[in-house]
């Protein structure tokens, strides 16, 4: 999360905007998957075209939002101190953390009850709900199962991590003059070498190759956090932890050019091909066919990153309201758009209609709503100060004091 300043940088708000809205869309399209994954719903009407849209957008939009995480954290941390970073974190990421599982556990518990229901002909709305408020007996059981949380979780962990390394390194005095020269070196080689991308793919497909599965796991079934994945984050929240010392840097990193479009391209057709031989255990090239896999996985994840960023960059130039409005919504957006989307997800499944439409509906629903909500009772509101930083007037249903005594006389 972000914390507000004299100097906002647009177009890294506009970056994680657009990385919380893309999950609402990636978890609305799970329900039009052609085969059947376990999701709450099956919708009638599927695409073959949805498996690809979620492997190439679920490779970058967490690593976007972790590095972005890791840019304004270091802001933060260089304002606020110690104990001031620590409160601001256990704030606005611990609190929603734990409220929003109260909350959302048991509309998403009954939202997956309902989801059978529906696929057998029948929906018991009130008995789904009484089950999903029984589920919160079980804390600290499931905690983070069948929720989208665990990325709170996560955060938390990679911003220990992060204060930790920082910490071991500036204790001992040698260690420090060696090893802080050495990361402004390496980050500032990165940030204009033609080979940083591959470079940076390395610890990456590292992580990635040991995954339960080709790509990134999600990490919701225990609090024993999944190394991989922690190692993964953490590489994506170092990076934009250690560019925000040298902010100037990232203008390098996010600059666009054809090489990256050209090998971001070749690695999303290669990762695509390549992902159909993940259930191919018995073939004799399995090992190599994972490894051009991770490999170039990885080299997607950055390069897609990366050009977001760029393209960001390129078109919020400048100062933009509507950016900035959307930007402080977007983290109550992600928070709360689950059990609407699975809602929504039930109430169209048996609808004669092509599936994008489906999804454009459930989304752009799911995000109206979203907003409705957070403009009329968040925004300006203990909640806002909570995940905002501070509490900010409401645009939508601004109603000024005038108006307010004339409607009560």
């Amino acid at each position: 999360m972000r914390e507000h300043n004299s100097t906002r940088l647009d177009y890294l708000d506009a970056a994680r905007s657009f990385a919380l809205i893309q999950g609402i869309i990636f978890h609305a399209s799970l329900s039009f998957m052609p085969i059947f994954i376990g999701w709450a719903v099956m919708d009638i009407s599927t695409n073959e075209r949805v498996p690809l849209f979620m492997l190439v957008s679920h490779s970058f939009r967490m690593a976007l939002f972790f590095l972005v995480a890791g840019f304004f954290s270091h802001m933060t941390f260089q304002k606020l101190g110690l104990s001031g970073f620590l409160k601001s974190r256990l704030l606005r990421v611990g609190v929603p953390l734990v409220i929003g599982w109260f909350l959302l556990r048991p509309l998403l518990v009954s939202g997956w009850i309902m989801g059978a229901e529906s696929m057998r002909g029948e929906v018991h709305i009130g008995n789904a709900l009484l089950e999903g408020l029984k589920r919160l007996g079980q804390l600290p059981n499931e905690f983070l199962i069948g929720t989208h949380l665990w990325f709170l979780y996560y955060l938390l962990l990679v911003c220990v991590t992060a204060l930790l390394l920082h910490y071991l390194i500036r204790v001992h005095t040698p260690t420090k003059a060696k090893v802080t020269p050495l990361l402004d070196s390496a980050i500032n080689w990165l940030c204009h070498s033609r080979f940083a991308i591959l470079v940076l793919c390395l610890p990456t497909a590292a992580s990635l190759w040991f995954m339960d599965h080709w790509g990134i796991d999600t990490p919701d079934k225990t609090l024993i956090p999944d190394i991989p994945v922690t190692l993964l984050y953490c590489v994506f929240f170092l990076f934009g932890w250690l560019l925000q010392r040298q902010s100037s840097l990232i203008d390098g990193f996010v600059s666009l050019s054809w090489s990256k479009f050209i090998l971001c391209i070749i690695a999303v057709a290669v990762t695509i091909t390549l992902s159909g031989f993940e259930t191919s255990r018995g073939h004799p090239q399995y090992i190599w066919l994972k490894m051009c896999f991770v490999v170039n996985y990885a080299i997607m994840m950055w390069t897609l990153v990366a050009l977001t960023l760029g393209l960001c960059k390129r078109v919020f130039k400048g100062p933009n309201q509507f950016v900035r409005y959307i930007s402080d919504s977007s983290y109550w957006l992600y928070l709360i758009h689950l059990p609407l989307v699975i809602w929504l997800q039930i109430a169209f499944a048996e609808l004669p209609s092509y599936w994008l439409i489906k999804l454009l509906c459930i989304s752009t629903i799911t995000i109206f709503v979203s907003i409705l909500v957070y403009d009329g009772l968040v925004r300006s509101t203990f909640i806002g100060a909570v995940l905002n930083g501070k509490r900010k007037p409401r645009i939508l249903f601004k109603v000024s004091k005038q108006q307010y005594r004339t409607t009560t006389l």
